[in-house]
């Protein structure tokens, strides 16, 4: 692996360092990875988020070997299903995770935007926007980067995510980009790893559970994610996120 200081920083901004990032390093496989962004970015300039989905535990399972005091942000919207906020706290258990982050929804906003908490049914998006992206920009804010465990196999609209990628003025690290069911599933076995217990309903991808369908056959594993409608992405990985990044509040 080669070493941090190789790569030039004079003068990159985070778009160019991104992609100084993603062209040197990207083939790596996703234990490179984490091991070379610790290197760059050191103590407290790195976390990770997960959602404890239907395959967090891999990236998990390796950011605990690499390092288990590294901090995982998980947003809890306040509309999980129960299954997954205990699945959070035994996975984490399992691999000794020691700083799980937990950022929720701001109260206020809540009680101005969605006081009945039924949002969701009339504005999905506002319903994001207050209970996933604002709090997430909160979560990631005090780091220069984070990694997550998205996929390109996941949805088409993530075909060709990169490795490294800017998000304002920080840094997202997807290591497993490049990875397939098939992959993901050998290192599930090979490790023993515990799995959401969602997934043997056939939810391949977990989110919310007023948007949260199990995946129909033949189709991409978030299929399920608000069914129906024209939405893909919840907001946490589009540029709504960086926005906030690049103006913070706090």
């Amino acid at each position: 692996m080669e070493a941090k200081q190789r790569l030039p920083e004079a003068g990159l901004d985070t778009i160019g360092e991104a992609a100084a990032l993603d062209a040197r390093f990207s083939h790596l496989e996703p234990q490179e990875i984490i091991a070379l962004a610790r290197e760059r970015f050191g103590l407290g300039e790195l976390a990770a988020v997960s959602s404890f989905g239907a395959d967090s535990a891999v990236l998990l399972h390796m950011i605990a070997r690499a390092d288990p005091d590294l901090p995982v942000v998980f947003l809890d919207t306040g509309k999980h299903f129960g299954e997954t906020l205990e699945y959070r706290d035994q996975l984490a258990a399992d691999l000794g995770l020691s700083d799980i982050r937990i950022v929720t929804p701001d109260d206020a906003a809540l009680a101005h935007v969605d006081p009945t908490g039924n949002l969701h049914k009339t504005d999905v998006d506002g319903c994001c926007a207050v209970r996933k992206v604002e709090p997430m920009a909160r979560g990631v804010e005090p780091f220069r980067a984070w990694f997550t465990g998205r996929k390109r196999f996941q949805a088409s609209t993530r075909g060709g995510m990169p490795v490294f990628e800017a998000v304002g003025p920080r840094i997202r690290i997807n290591p497993l980009a490049r990875w397939d069911t098939a992959k993901l599933a050998d290192y599930m076995r090979r490790h023993d790893l515990r799995e959401n217990p969602l997934v043997a309903y056939g939810y391949l991808s977990i989110g919310c559970f007023p948007c949260t369908e199990p995946a129909k056959p033949g189709e991409d594993p978030r299929s399920g994610r608000w069914a129906g409608q024209a939405k893909t992405e919840c907001g946490i990985h589009l540029p709504g996120l960086g926005e906030q990044l690049a103006t913070p509040t706090h």
